[in-house]
């Protein structure tokens, strides 16, 4: 299917959910699940806890689904959705913070490594996921949509609504930040 027809059918979908058809919008969680659950992860650090951001998040949308303009797109908007529901769930669980086994489980080594270098990869994974854990919120969210998901200064800027310049600077921090966890380098 072409992506200009794609893009008038989610038109259409996002018309009919924004006048309540609960069928119309069951469609648009199906055509977005993966992109927000995937997001939601990033965001989180934590499978478990990412299912549940993108689910709450697809029920925020759903009761705010009449007051959705189609100014900006519906993959935008849940994109925004789904940072805040994120951020929510973060606080929470900081709050909480009892840390389950589930959590010490690590994916598997690749086959084609050598014992050595998984072991160092492992720890790696480990320690990145621990950096980007310490990050304030800001600068986790601007790290994850720059550097995972490739977005522009511009459209982080207009996502998180701040500045453009903030976000440069945010992401001069955390990378920094992040350098100094991993490598003990200061900047």
């Amino acid at each position: 299917m072409p992506v200009d027809e794609v893009r008038h059918d989610e038109g259409e979908l996002v018309a009919r959910a924004t006048a309540g058809d609960r069928r119309a919008f069951s469609e648009l969680v199906r055509l977005h699940q993966d992109e927000v659950y995937t997001l939601a992860v990033r965001l989180t650090g934590d499978r478990e806890l990412g299912a549940d951001v993108a689910q709450e998040s697809f029920v925020r949308a759903w009761r705010a689904m009449p007051q959705f303009r189609s100014e900006a797109r519906f993959s935008t908007w849940m994109y925004r959705i789904t940072v805040n529901t994120a951020g929510t769930h973060r606080a929470r669980a900081r709050r909480q913070r009892a840390e389950s086994l589930d959590q010490l489980v690590v994916e598997p080594p690749d086959a084609g490594q050598t014992p050595e270098r998984a072991a160092e990869s492992l720890d790696l994974g480990m320690r990145l996921v621990a950096a980007l854990d310490s990050l304030p919120r800001s600068q986790r969210m601007v790290v994850v949509l720059k550097d995972v998901y490739g977005w522009t200064h511009r459209e982080i800027a207009e996502h998180l609504d701040v500045s453009v310049p903030a976000t440069k600077v945010r992401l001069h921090r955390a990378r920094s930040a992040l350098r100094s966890a991993l490598w003990g380098e200061e900047r």
